[in-house]
């Protein structure tokens, strides 16, 4: 599976890898050191929580190296008036009678309580591409969904959005 991440999204996360490599690493060998320095290690609880975050650490650095590797870059580039990623869009959901208003990111900046939407979603798969004053029908299942008509697009810097960690 290919993530479909921005030049920005990389660029994040080869900085945490620097940042987990150069500051996260020596603090967990640490850690480490120090649990095992306190002897027996059969009931050193310290020591095992200690290799734990080491192990931890290990594991993010390699799983933000292998999505850097497989990525598919996209372009964050879009026309004024046309949805795409990290714009922020209001929606007029007719069935409800409500506006909502949404941002839509890569999957790994994607978080639906901060409404931050994956272009993978099937809301974010409906409306990238289209245009204010535009109607869309959004998918959720073969036996649901609804229309919502694309009220406006702004463009959203996505320097404060976080990579999402698993």
């Amino acid at each position: 599976m290919h993530d479909q991440l921005t030049a920005n999204d990389i660029k994040k996360m080869e900085e945490e890898i620097e940042y987990r490599r150069l500051v996260v690493r020596k603090e967990a060998i640490e850690a480490v050191k120090e649990a095992r320095s306190h002897g027996d290690l059969s009931e050193n609880f310290e020591y095992y929580a200690a290799k734990k975050d080491k192990n931890k650490n290990e594991s993010r650095i390699r799983y933000l190296e292998r999505m850097i590797r497989t990525a598919h870059v996209v372009s964050d580039q879009s026309n004024e008036d046309e949805v795409g990623i990290n714009n922020t869009v209001t929606l007029y959901i007719e069935e409800d009678d409500v506006e909502e208003t949404y941002k839509l990111v890569t999957t790994v900046r994607g978080n639906s309580i901060e409404g931050r939407i994956s272009i993978d979603s099937p809301l974010g798969k409906a409306i990238l591409g289209k245009k204010v004053g535009e109607r869309v029908h959004i998918k959720v299942s073969d036996s649901y969904g609804y229309d919502a008509v694309i009220r406006k697009v702004e463009n959203t810097d996505d320097s404060q959005d976080e990579i999402r960690k698993f």
